[in-house]
């Protein structure tokens, strides 16, 4: 592997707010001398006063949006918060509201934000989706497409999200995984801007939170992210046969976090293939919300779908990318919401059923 920085990882632990890469053992961190944390700090941050780590370049990324190629020499003299993402992860995009604030408000008193869009599946590696996700999220900072993962190994890294602030003497300073910790975050920043003579004011920043960006609902949720493909995959009701074609038939009952594919599919070991049409889904769940990574399996091609809650269409519980009968189609690669249950919350099945062939599926997320 390239390079890694030495970063304390004794602090950073894999909370359920962030993605843990399937690879992530090979981030073999390294501690740094730091202050003793306050007993309320939240474990998977850091700050470091005094280290001597350096920011690795980014001359692994094979391509950049938003700005020309940025390199660690031409940013000392600046602030840079790395921020590393993959755009179908809920965990990100429930971070972005806050780092595109950062960005905003920071920019013109030295702090320059990169996001580092490292893929997880394979459709996140194909620079058209990444370039549209950029556009429709509304990503609108220097964005280094790092396909091959050269700069999250350089880095180190294993989760999404992962922020690295370097100070203006390209030393990493701070470190954050996962969701949350946004005022720590944000009072890092304004120390290492006053390090360079940038005043600012003590205000946090408050953005808008909605739709996919809301705060997940920390207190009904019982349902960890699960993976469709058998490689990662927990609570399969019914026996698989790994990447043949096969017939499932629908599962009496569901306990929660238990999933069964309905109809004719093909589960491999990254994702689920439906091969015709009328093919489902059942979950067992308890979130407010539900998201699913899905896409057609053909470019520019829609998979027309209907999502059910307990048997029935979802009313006032649709999430942003269905109606209130349960339809909608998946016209691209890329995290759907389908549910947001106003309340109560509670242990629920969920069914989407595909009314057209040619979807594969990836991971249920919950919020």
């Amino acid at each position: 592997m390239n390079k890694v920085i030495p970063i304390l990882l004794a602090l950073a632990v894999a909370a359920p707010a962030m993605r843990v890469a399937a690879d992530s053992t090979d981030a073999n961190l390294q501690p740094v001398p730091e202050a003793a944390p306050s007993p309320s700090s939240p474990t998977h941050w850091h700050w470091a006063p005094m280290t001597t780590t350096r920011m690795p370049d980014f001359e692994g990324a094979t391509a950049w949006l938003n700005s020309p190629p940025l390199s660690s020499p031409a940013l000392r003299g600046k602030v840079v918060l790395v921020d590393f993402w993959t755009f179908s992860c809920i965990n990100w995009r429930r971070e972005f509201p806050y780092v595109r604030a950062w960005a905003k408000k920071y920019r013109d008193h030295g702090l320059v934000v990169i996001g580092v869009h490292t893929p997880e599946f394979p459709f996140e590696m194909d620079p058209a989706n990444v370039e549209r996700a950029v556009r429709d999220i509304g990503v609108d900072y220097p964005v280094a497409v790092d396909s091959n993962r050269a700069i999250w190994r350089a880095f180190g890294n294993a989760y999404w999200p992962a922020i690295y602030l370097i100070d203006a003497r390209g030393v990493v300073r701070y470190h954050h995984f996962g969701e949350g910790s946004y005022e720590a975050t944000e009072r890092a920043i304004q120390r290492a801007l006053s390090e360079i003579g940038q005043v600012t004011d003590d205000e946090l920043v408050g953005p808008t939170l909605l739709g996919a960006e809301a705060p997940a609902d920390w207190g009904n949720l019982r349902s960890p992210e699960n993976y469709v493909g058998l490689a990662r995959t927990s609570g399969l009701a019914a026996g698989a046969s790994p990447g043949q074609r096969r017939t499932y038939a629908a599962p009496g009952r569901l306990r929660n976090n238990e999933w069964s594919p309905i109809g004719d599919w093909i589960l491999g070991s990254e994702s689920a293939v439906l091969q015709r049409a009328d093919g489902r889904i059942a979950y067992g769940f308890h979130a407010r919300d539900l998201h699913l990574v899905m896409g057609p399996t053909e470019v520019g091609r829609a998979v027309r779908f209907r999502v059910l809650i307990d048997g029935k269409p979802p009313g006032a519980a649709h999430g942003l990318d269905v109606d209130e009968q349960g339809f909608g189609k998946a016209d691209s690669a890329r995290m759907y919401q389908l549910i947001r249950q106003p309340g109560p919350i509670r242990d629920r099945r969920f069914e989407i059923e595909f009314i057209d062939p040619g979807i594969e599926v990836f991971s249920f997320t919950f919020g």
